[in-house]
Order: C-alpha cells, then sequence, then structure tokens
C-alpha cells in the first residue's frame, strides 16, 4: 500500500531581512506589500540549492527592496505550517546604506518604511510581528549609530 501521508520534516527554508533606516533620525524598518498574496510582510524569500541561509537573505532583500545594505547580526527565527509542510525563516538585522527609490517587481508592488510601532501594526504575520519586536532594542540602537 503507498504511504500518502506527507513526512512531518518536510520543511522549506527562507531568510530575509529586518532592514532598517536610520538616516532620518527615527529608525524606519521595511515592510513590503506582495500583491500576489495582498499582505504586508517582510522582504524574504526561499532557499536555492548550494546558498547559505545568509546567502538567501541577502539575495532576497536585495532583490524586493532594491536597495544597498549592511548585514548587522542575527535577528532570529520563525516557524510555521504552510500546507503539508513546515516552513522555516531566518532573519537578519540589515542596516540600508543608500536612498535608491524602490522600484515595483511582480512580487513586490509596495515598500514602506515605518517606525517600530507602526510597522508592528502593517505586518499581516504574527509570526513576523513576534521577531520584530524581539529586536525593539535595535530600533534605538540603529539612532545611536548614525
Amino acid at each position: 500500500m503507498k504511504n500518502t501521508l506527507k513526512s512531518d520534516l518536510d520543511v522549506e527554508l527562507a531568510a530575509g531581512g529586518l532592514v532598517w533606516d536610520r538616516g532620518r533620525g527615527t529608525p524606519l524598518l521595511a515592510v513590503i506589500h506582495r500583491p500576489k498574496h495582498d499582505d504586508w510582510t517582510l522582504p524574504k524569500g526561499k532557499q536555492k540549492p548550494g546558498e547559505t541561509l545568509l546567502e538567501t537573505a541577502v539575495r532576497e532583500v536585495a532583490e524586493e527592496l532594491g536597495c544597498e545594505f549592511e548585514v548587522e547580526n542575527f535577528a532570529g527565527v520563525t516557524c510555521y505550517k504552510k500546507g503539508w509542510r513546515s516552513k522555516v525563516v531566518f532573519y537578519w538585522n540589515m542596516l540600508r546604506r543608500d536612498d535608491r527609490p524602490f522600484q515595483p517587481n511582480d512580487e513586490v508592488d509596495a515598500v514602506e518604511w515605518l517606525p517600530f510601532e507602526q510597522a508592528l501594526a502593517r505586518l499581516t504575520f504574527p509570526a513576523e510581528r513576534e521577531v520584530v519586536e524581539r529586536n525593539r532594542i535595535f530600533a534605538p540602537a540603529a539612532t545611536a549609530l548614525a
């Protein structure tokens, strides 16, 4: 008899960033809108074969935001179910390094740079709000570094 149940070990790995803009006094966090899902989320994406998770985060943030940034430190991880699979997303705190304007694309049609509390309120998914909340200390620290 054929086994039709999926394994609990079927895991999709992804990575992304909490991208902070510290150049305007109050630290601002990038939140993106994905038209396909009509949600507001942190920039992130699936790991490609041969990539480290940090490489995935850097590639995905660059693709989705189109700006230069510097990786600061590890921000946390979220886990959730996506159909039959579990999805595990690793995040890094990143600092924006330029003011290049965002160019809408098929995956992301808008980026908002929001103060901490507004970014929390804008995010669609509780798991992402939790990882941002756990990095609350980074928001004022970004200002101190300017």
